[in-house]
């Protein structure tokens, strides 16, 4: 505990706290059509495929336009790109709180889109966070400014029961107050000290063109026009991830020619992925499969989604001890066991639950292990690969609610789907054990002595 105060103290714990609760709220938001959505479906017919996708275009948009964000920050002060985030973020709760008739399935897609620019705060809570701390302790601040995951413990708790008492559109602008609070915090706390470089307006209208593509390609997938059935749906994040990538400044566009960015991408997926993905689906898992309430579900959501938020930091913080590089060698092997046990069992409540609380301790712990790497690997760079390697985390996430939806649909169960995510696991795992030694190289910043004994890493501060 001593060192975790100290550590602190080593920087701004105010500009810390006012990123965290910018994560926090963005989070909460972004995530609300997760716990609604059985009671959206009371109202708006859905078939379990359009309810995936519901539930993944927020965690789509934010992988997206993470991207674009992370781009921003690069170029302009963090505290006015994460107020126009936290204004763009409200619009949904806005618009549903204020017109509620006017709600239908369209209406939600796009809205959708918007609530994705909450969870996109990643790209730059993180960066801003940690420049405000030396690089030694990267992994615990990273942990705590990201542990704003936690977010989506308050959708569970808050939203259903408000919707059960008070009409799903009303519970929508229940987030509204939590975004004022972010905004005065970040307003009169804030700080970024984080290098700077790259055209203003170039780069807001980047933003500008993701945010307006996205809207028209997720219209255009509704409407079938980018291929029948399941097709359009499974390309929407490719084509996302172009758009993004196409407007983004050449310099930038050059980290996705490396190695190590792809497989971080793949590592964060599954981690990050997994933890919003499931968060977003796990509702709907739970009223179909095991038969809970709407009300116990969204409680049970809480649970996951506050392990998975508590034990971020703490990843985080072992990987500073260990590095993140040995972390996720253990992690990666228990997400891949545990996805494999639930395809392969179709276990009962018991040890359903006692797999998916599993997958999210393996999820929290991992997501805070793969930050705290990246410091390390790209000095100088961290706003857009917080924008790239967060947008890997958030397509997996995409993917998640998407193919448990299409898999249910088609095989009356979610076996698929599991083994699936599996076997993305495991891959990751062969590929962070391939690259094990070139990685604890530079996360450690020594030579490797016979192997495994190694030296207390030595970086300067900045």
């Amino acid at each position: 505990m001593t060192r975790v105060l100290d550590s602190l103290k080593s920087g701004d714990w105010r500009s810390l706290l006012a990123c965290f609760l910018y994560f926090d709220t963005g989070f909460t938001v972004w995530v609300l059509f997760g716990p609604l959505a059985p009671f959206i479906g009371k109202s708006i017919p859905m078939t379990p495929a359009e309810v995936g996708l519901l539930v993944a275009v927020p965690v789509l948009s934010a992988a997206i336009l993470r991207v674009t964000m992370g781009n921003l920050y690069q170029s302009l002060n963090g505290k006015v790109v994460a107020l126009m985030g936290i204004t763009l973020s409200a619009i949904p709760g806005v618009v549903l709180l204020l017109m509620p008739g006017a709600a239908s399935y369209e209406l939600l897609l796009i809205l959708g889109v918007f609530l994705g620019v909450g969870g996109a705060s990643f790209a730059v809570a993180l960066p801003m966070a940690g420049s405000n701390y030396p690089v030694k302790v990267q992994g615990l601040v990273l942990g705590l400014a990201a542990a704003g995951n936690i977010g989506a413990v308050l959708d569970g708790f808050m939203f259903p029961g408000l919707a059960q008492h008070y009409g799903w559109q009303t519970a929508a602008g229940a987030g509204l107050p939590f975004l004022a609070i972010a905004a005065l915090a970040i307003l009169f706390w804030a700080k970024d000290r984080g290098e700077k470089s790259g055209n203003v307006p170039r780069s807001f209208a980047a933003f500008a063109v993701t945010l307006v593509g996205l809207i028209a390609l997720v219209m255009l997938v509704h409407a079938g026009m980018l291929g029948t059935g399941k097709t359009g749906v499974l390309l929407l994040p490719v084509l996302g991830a172009l758009l993004a990538i196409f407007v983004l400044p050449a310099k930038y566009r050059k980290v996705l020619g490396e190695r190590d960015t792809w497989v971080m991408m793949l590592v964060y997926s599954i981690t990050f992925g997994g933890f919003v993905g499931m968060a977003s689906y796990v509702t709907t898992l739970l009223t179909t499969l095991y038969g809970l309430s709407k009300i116990d579900a969204g409680l049970f959501m809480s649970l996951l989604a506050f392990i998975g938020a508590m034990v971020r930091p703490v990843g985080g913080l072992v990987a500073d001890r260990i590095s993140g590089v040995r972390a996720l060698t253990v992690l990666l092997a228990c997400i891949s066991i545990a996805d494999f046990a639930f395809a392969a069992l179709t276990p009962g409540r018991t040890v359903g639950i006692a797999l998916l609380l599993a997958m999210y301790l393996c999820f929290g712990l991992g997501n805070g292990a793969t930050f705290q790497l990246v410091p390390h690997r790209w000095a100088g760079k961290t706003g857009i690969m917080s924008g790239v390697i967060g947008a890997a985390g958030g397509i997996g996430g995409f993917y998640l609610p998407v193919i448990m939806g299409m898999a249910r649909e088609s095989t009356g169960s979610y076996q698929l789907g599991f083994a699936t995510f599996g076997a993305l696991a495991a891959l990751a795992f062969l590929c962070v054990v391939v690259l094990r030694s070139q990685w604890l190289s530079w996360a450690l910043g020594v030579e490797q002595l016979d192997g495994e004994s190694f030296a207390m890493p030595v970086v300067a501060d900045h």
